[in-house]
């Protein structure tokens, strides 16, 4: 999985220059911070790719280090001044308590085991520490033509593994994160051209119809 990001590194970014783009970065953006109760301290961004969060949370005052598989994707992060290391999500490299918050985003579709990631997601949390799980729902209009488009085309959905909020909430329950809570955006597909409408609707109903969002996102807190 890494040698298919490593492929496409150099032109990851380009996608959020796009309306679209640009439209869906912002608002799944807003769903995160506004779920997030942590608003300093130190920060790990948990398949950091291009470091697209990573500079957010910087920006946002957090000691922040980005950790992710492919090289070719961590260059990118390290051209844009961030802190970012090659690791493995299943065996990360930092001491126990280490963070205040481990955000991960569009990772998990990724990996096999979940549970030992969570695991370690665990480990490195300080009690009291909040996690933030964000992933791509299989079940959305939006990624019903991604995965259609992906038979003939190689995409990253070609390799993903999907979630449910629900299925979300059970890995961190199981995990022992208490105050787990879940809600989505992006209930329209690609193609939709009206985006301030789109913004709206998500903005409104994150909560209620999370189960047909694109993108969904769960948070819990470390007891």
């Amino acid at each position: 999985m890494a040698e298919y990001f490593d492929r496409i590194a150099g032109r990851y970014d380009e996608w959020y220059r796009t309306k679209t783009g640009s439209y869906v970065d912002r608002t799944e953006k807003w769903l995160v911070f506004s779920m997030l109760r942590s608003r300093s301290g130190r920060a790990l961004d948990l398949g950091c790719g291009t470091g697209n969060y990573t500079l957010e949370l910087k920006k946002r005052g957090f000691d922040v280090i980005g950790l992710d598989a492919s090289e070719g994707m961590l260059e990118v992060a390290r051209s844009k001044g961030l802190e970012c290391i090659k690791g493995d999500a299943y065996s990360l490299p930092f001491p126990d308590r280490s963070f205040d918050l481990v955000l991960s985003v569009t990772m998990f579709e990724f990996i096999h085991e979940p549970e030992r990631v969570l695991a370690e997601i665990s480990r490195v949390l300080k009690p009291g520490g909040e996690v933030l799980i964000a992933t791509m729902n299989g079940r959305s209009a939006w990624f019903f033509f991604k995965r259609l488009k992906s038979l003939f085309v190689e995409t990253a959905y070609r390799y993903a593994r999907f979630y449910t909020p629900k299925e979300l909430e059970k890995l961190l329950e199981n995990a022992g994160f208490t105050d787990i809570e879940s809600a989505g955006v992006i209930y329209f597909p690609s193609f939709w051209p009206f985006h301030g409408l789109a913004e709206s609707i998500d903005r409104r109903f994150y909560r209620r119809c999370r189960n047909m969002a694109a993108f969904i996102a769960v948070r819990g807190v470390k007891p």
